[in-house]
């Protein structure tokens, strides 16, 4: 039961915070939310800032088991039309998966506000992507794949386009589709030129 209280005060703080920010959040409000009152929710935290730090956590964690993490590599694509899958199905993911949307609008109102909050929001916008798709991208090559280049390089240059996409559709959510649709002719587009198949 504890647990379950838990998860819904954390899961009730994210969607304020996706919505007001930090500092928007208060936690009377955030308690009314959730039909609890203010001690209901110091029973389980001890102030907002720790309901923060148990939502980055938790944030971190689930982010890394859908989409991928360093510790949560996805597979090397065995054919350039499986990347072109896989990139679709982390489009897809990131695009409609709530908790996601949410958690990528946090990072973005938090990032200069709070450092822990800059530097995940550096991680999954920018680095981490491009970790994990040099990753990738290495492994294309040694199987012959994609042209030998610099797979950081190639990383960079292909998860850039993709992530300024998908922070659109959070922008603009009615170009989604129209967002989507680029995506694929782009990650077709890449293959064009790098692909060796």
């Amino acid at each position: 039961m504890a647990k379950d209280t838990k998860e819904r005060i954390l899961m009730a703080a994210l969607e304020m915070f996706s919505k007001k920010g930090y500092e928007g959040t208060n936690i009377r409000e955030l308690s009314a939310s959730l039909g609890l009152v203010k001690s209901g929710i110091y029973k389980h935290y001890e102030s907002k800032e720790a309901i923060w730090n148990a939502l980055l956590d938790r944030m971190i964690a689930y982010y890394g088991e859908r989409f991928g993490s360093a510790e949560h590599l996805p597979p090397v694509p065995d054919s350039l039309e499986d990347l072109v899958s896989m990139t679709m199905r982390m489009v897809h993911l990131t695009i409609h998966d709530e908790q996601i949307v949410m958690t990528r609008k946090v990072l973005t109102l938090e990032q200069y506000r709070d450092e822990r909050a800059r530097d995940l929001a550096t991680k999954h916008f920018l680095t981490g992507l491009t970790e994990m798709f040099t990753h990738i991208f290495s492994g294309m090559m040694d199987k012959g794949l994609l042209k030998k280049d610099d797979p950081a390089m190639l990383a960079f240059a292909y998860t850039s386009p993709i992530s300024a996409l998908i922070h659109l559709c959070d922008r603009e959510p009615e170009k989604t589709e129209e967002a989507t649709a680029k995506v694929e002719a782009f990650s077709r587009h890449f293959i064009s030129i790098y692909g060796e198949e």
